[in-house]
């Protein structure tokens, strides 16, 4: 049986392989932003779960490596832009892209990135390249429509959970199960299979954002590697904050959500109380085991072998365990 040790072989030979892509060309101004991104780190779970899903049914690296890529180079490209509309001056502890360059730039650099996904998926040359292409654009696109209900929330006093669980699984989850099914496909898995370990994924994906969620509020701040509360310092629209909105019926919630505050720890103390009274914090939890279970469920019914899905289930459990 795989184990754990094999996970981490798994992951780090996708840090490996995107360490060494490098995209270069004329005007260099305008690759030299697309290899600072890359380079920035992460922690490459989307490539590693490329090679997974490839794996689960027969294919080596060599195979699905450049479909890792392109993953990966899309993935870089929704943050560059990301970043952008949300004004943010640092991912990873460093200067955004158009910080450090200028919006234009950060806008264009991203446009070749995402035109260069599709360099990376025709170097594979695959067999089921239809499916392939169909899979890629219809997460790209979904990835789209998540990140505008994302910034429509912002203007919103009110959505619904049921929302909010749509909103992270286009923007965060069809990846994550569309990295598995794209690895399959590139192993000739067949399209139902490819499907199994879609649902996998985007299960998957749903609960490591409420974990997230979670985090944020209630994490360690030595291990969670930023500032535990910035989400509520944020007023962003999360599991929690929802949900203690639709619970709290003193209004407190939405008073510390409506007023600026200059009490900082007193706001996120406050507000976490909050969730804590009602429950909510226990809730995000046993939801995000939902997910989890659902994900597992998935997992069961594919076709592949016994070790893959130890694999899977590893990761799965990684991702649950974590505290960061």
């Amino acid at each position: 049986m795989m184990s754990s040790l094999d996970l981490k072989s798994v992951i780090q030979h996708a840090v490996q392989t995107i360490s060494e892509v490098k995209i270069e060309g004329q005007p260099t101004e305008l690759y030299e932003p697309i290899n600072y991104m890359l380079q920035l780190g992460g922690k490459r779970l989307r490539p590693a779960l490329v090679n997974i899903g490839g794996k689960a049914y027969g294919a080596d690296y060599s195979v699905t490596d450049p479909l890792a890529k392109a993953v990966e180079v899309f993935h870089n490209f929704t943050l560059i832009h990301d970043d952008i509309m949300d004004e943010a001056p640092l991912r990873r502890g460093k200067e955004t892209v158009h910080e450090k360059w200028n919006e234009n730039l950060a806008i264009l650099s991203g446009d070749v990135m995402m035109i260069k996904v599709y360099d990376y998926i025709l170097e594979g040359n695959y067999k089921q390249l239809s499916q392939i292409m169909t899979t890629m654009n219809r997460v790209a696109i979904e990835v789209c429509e998540g990140q505008q209900m994302d910034m429509n929330f912002e203007t919103r006093d009110k959505v619904a959970v049921e929302e909010y669980i749509e909103m992270i699984k286009l923007k965060t989850s069809v990846l994550v199960g569309g990295a598995l099914q794209l690895g399959a496909l590139a192993a000739e898995a067949p399209e139902e299979e490819a499907q199994k370990l879609y649902e996998f994924g985007v299960n998957m994906g749903i609960a490591f954002q409420l974990m997230d969620d979670y985090l944020d509020a209630f994490g360690d701040p030595e291990k969670f590697g930023k500032q535990v509360g910035g989400d509520i310092l944020a007023n962003k629209k999360t599991f929690l904050s929802i949900r203690a909105i639709e619970e709290d019926r003193s209004g407190e919630m939405k008073k510390w959500m409506n007023s600026p505050s200059k009490d900082l720890e007193g706001k996120i103390d406050a507000v976490k109380a909050i969730y804590k009274a009602n429950g909510i914090d226990q809730e995000c939890l046993d939801l995000m085991n939902q997910y989890n279970d659902k994900a597992l469920v998935s997992l069961k019914s594919a076709n592949c072998s016994d070790d893959s899905k130890k694999l899977l289930s590893d990761f799965a459990a990684w991702l649950m365990n974590r505290n960061h």
